[in-house]
């Protein structure tokens, strides 16, 4: 055998002896007669030679894409999440490797589930070591994940999720870190798409893992486990393994371990690469129609006290309720037809709406109810078909109610009047008096002007109180059952509710309707103005405005 055999020879036995695919048949011992043939040497090191090429383009790879995409920037401060497991270890490795070269701070962050006795407390320890031997600041935190969720009566997976994130939250801002970086790959954005396809899925599920989310960034979503498995043993580094990803009892571990092999072998060797540009593509597309959503809502949603309203006309597109190629084809533009696939995604954006304006940030999603594509469909048969007056409660305490040519959703909790009622005296009005009114979460500003030269003021609130017909104190306060109300150009006061329902103004929108009272009779009242008999007139001297503002 040729010297460059012999020498071929030997990078094959120690690339093979590092892939730990060793085997008699195929690697002698290296003194004695060496019986491999030289064909048999250069074919096995065509095969291997890319999959060694591949662990040393891994940094370079990552620099390319962490570049190209402006997840860590320089001058960042990185936080690398590291569970011990291979794939976050080789991510805190890649990017010790390159932290000189892209200018960033790194730290390692570990978070303990207790749910693994000795075991998990070894990982601790296990990135405890890796963190001191490369002199990285190491922040850990330990929560009992399964007496939190057995607790809350939440699912376990989901509770682990929220609190390692939580605790990744509070250590950025506490150690002021720009970033997080948690290594999922390739194999993790696959089996994520999948399981959403076998769960039902729109196109946000197909989306898969993103990014970026916030300060939490995913660098080696291009990444394959197998190549950073190699560059690991190409570099001597151990890691943990966690004996739950073996458990086939579970969803994931089953597409991980039976369903994605088996697309491999009988049907398509590149599932994975082919399941990550799905996921590309689609959250590309989830993101412009995600836009085209909020730019439709920004003028048609409407905010009243206790939820929001919009009219059936801009939820719903015009025409056939599924239009068909061949009707797009005959004449319809994709304009016209575009609305038909953003109704869903604006009745998802109004109830988030609702939810974060009414209920706040939730500590535990679950306790607000999983929305879903069914509820949406609810909704929409409701807009096309329903009545006014019939309703439908969604997740999270929320209620959808057609009235006339609109929806109102509203928090069933905040429906009732008694929610919302509210009452505040005025013992005098200097030349600007401002009250804040956070039950409706307004601002009402009392401005006095000179009646004839500032006349044009009136433009602001299209009614003028004549001052000299109050009587002090005034009282601004929610509108009750009862309360009779003489609008402009008619003689006697009526009913406010049956004004109300001369202007279709629904019961979510009375829900503490603005009035203001002098002695026992309303002077002004929001929509209507001032009152027929406190209304400025040609002898007015002194008129007050009242202006309705919205918090800021």
């Amino acid at each position: 055998m040729s010297t460059e055999s012999r020498r071929d020879f030997h990078r094959l036995y120690e690339l093979l002896a590092l892939l730990g695919n060793a085997a008699s048949e195929s690697v002698l011992p290296l003194s004695g007669k060496m019986r491999l043939g030289e064909l048999r040497v250069a074919r096995l090191a065509k095969k291997l030679t890319p999959i060694l090429t591949s662990t040393k383009q891994l940094s370079q790879r990552l620099q390319d894409a962490i570049q190209r995409s402006g997840l860590i920037r320089e001058g960042d401060r990185v936080g690398v999440a590291v569970s011990g497991g291979a794939d976050s270890v080789a991510q805190l490795l890649l990017l010790i490797a390159l932290q000189k070269k892209i200018g960033i701070t790194l730290s390692v962050l570990h978070f303990n589930h207790k749910l693994r006795g000795g075991a998990a407390d070894g990982d601790e320890k296990f990135v405890g070591a890796l963190a001191q031997k490369y002199k990285l600041p190491f922040y850990a935190a330990a929560a009992a994940v399964k007496s939190i969720a057995k607790d809350d009566k939440a699912n376990l997976e989901a509770t682990a999720r929220r609190l390692r994130y939580a605790f990744f939250s509070e250590t950025a801002s506490e150690h002021h870190l720009d970033k997080i970086a948690v290594a999922h790959t390739a194999d993790d954005q696959a089996e994520t798409v999948l399981a959403h396809i076998l769960r039902g899925s729109g196109l946000a599920g197909l989306g898969g893992i993103h990014p970026q989310v916030d300060k939490i960034v995913r660098p080696l979503l291009y990444a394959s486990r197998a190549n950073l498995r190699l560059y690991l043993k190409a570099h001597k580094q151990t890691w943990r393994e966690d004996a739950t990803n073996r458990d086939t009892t579970k969803t994931r571990a089953r597409i991980r371990k039976k369903l994605i092999p088996l697309l491999k072998r009988e049907f398509q060797p590149r599932i994975v690469e082919h399941l990550t540009s799905l996921s590309n593509h689609a959250r590309e597309d989830d993101t412009l129609l995600q836009y085209l959503a909020e730019e439709g809502l920004r003028n048609s949603l409407e905010m009243i006290p206790g939820g929001a309203r919009i009219r059936i006309a801009d939820l719903l597109p015009p025409g056939p309720v599924q239009p068909t190629r061949g009707q797009i084809q005959e004449g319809r533009s994709a304009e016209q037809v575009a609305p038909m696939g953003l109704s869903g995604r604006l009745v998802r954006l109004i109830v988030s709406s609702v939810k974060r304006a009414h209920l706040g940030k939730a500590k535990n999603n679950s306790a607000v109810g999983e929305f879903s594509a069914l509820h949406v469909r609810q909704v929409l048969e409701l807009a096309r078909h329903g009545k006014t007056g019939s309703s439908l409660t969604l997740p999270g305490n929320i209620e959808v109610r057609r009235h006339r040519d609109a929806l109102v959703f509203c928090v069933k909790q905040s429906a009732g009047l008694s929610a919302r009622e509210y009452e505040y005296k005025i013992d005098s009005l200097p030349e600007l008096h401002t009250i804040r009114v956070p039950e409706l979460g307004c601002v009402f500003r009392f401005t006095i002007i000179d009646w004839h030269p500032q006349r044009g003021e009136t433009r602001l609130s299209g009614e003028v109180l004549d001052g000299a017909r109050l009587n002090f104190p005034l009282t601004l306060r929610s509108w009750r059952h009862g309360d009779r109300f003489c609008a402009t150009g008619h003689s006697k006061p009526e009913k406010l509710k049956r004004l109300f329902n001369e202007r279709g103004i629904d019961r979510w929108q009375r829900t503490g309707w603005p009035v203001v009272v002098t002695g026992k009779d309303l002077a002004w009242s929001r929509s209507f103005g001032a009152s027929a008999k406190f209304a400025a007139h040609d002898g007015t001297k002194t008129g007050i405005v009242i202006v309705e503002e919205k918090f800021l």
